[in-house]
């Protein structure tokens, strides 16, 4: 069975009546955890972004702290954890400036945790690779928000060098 194009799909939308859509809504919502999450964050949370990002850094600082005291293999699964809860959140809001945001949140909390002091290449890869995200999103925005990203990425970067 083919699965019908994005633009074949909103044609279609745009032609069923109000009440069928909401139902279809709930109907997709109802299947799958992550359409739930995002029909949530559509309806109730994305009038207020900055408390949206709050939220999330919220929910970072609580993985950094059932973190504390584990073993580096379980820290490196921890970590893992918590940046898939910060992309699937990025996905969700749709914003380059709220990804470059919470990206260095997460950066400055892995720096911070002390983890990279660790002679460990998987946490340094891990850490380089969101530092190239990062450096890639803020390209990509606004001449006065790239000068704001770039000031506090530029630590990271030289912590970066420093191990």
């Amino acid at each position: 069975m083919k699965t019908a194009s994005i633009n074949e799909l909103k044609k279609e939308l745009a032609s069923v009546p109000p009440a069928q859509l909401a139902a279809l809504c709930l109907r997709l919502a109802k299947y799958k955890k992550e359409n739930k999450e995002l029909l949530t964050y559509l309806l109730f949370d994305a009038d207020d972004e900055q408390g949206y990002i709050n939220a999330v850094k919220t929910e970072v600082d609580n993985g950094f702290e059932e973190m504390t005291g584990s073993n580096l293999h379980n820290a490196k699964k921890r970590l893992r954890k918590i940046l898939r809860l910060v992309n699937k959140h990025i996905r969700y809001m749709g914003s380059k400036p709220a990804e470059a945001e919470l990206l260095i949140y997460f950066c400055e909390r892995l720096v911070d945790s002390g983890l990279l002091r660790h002679k460990s290449t998987v946490l340094h890869n891990l850490y380089a690779a969101q530092l190239k995200k990062i450096v890639k999103v803020i390209v990509g925005l606004h001449e006065d928000l790239q000068h704001d990203f770039r000031r506090q990425v530029k630590p990271l970067l030289e912590t970066l060098k420093t191990f």
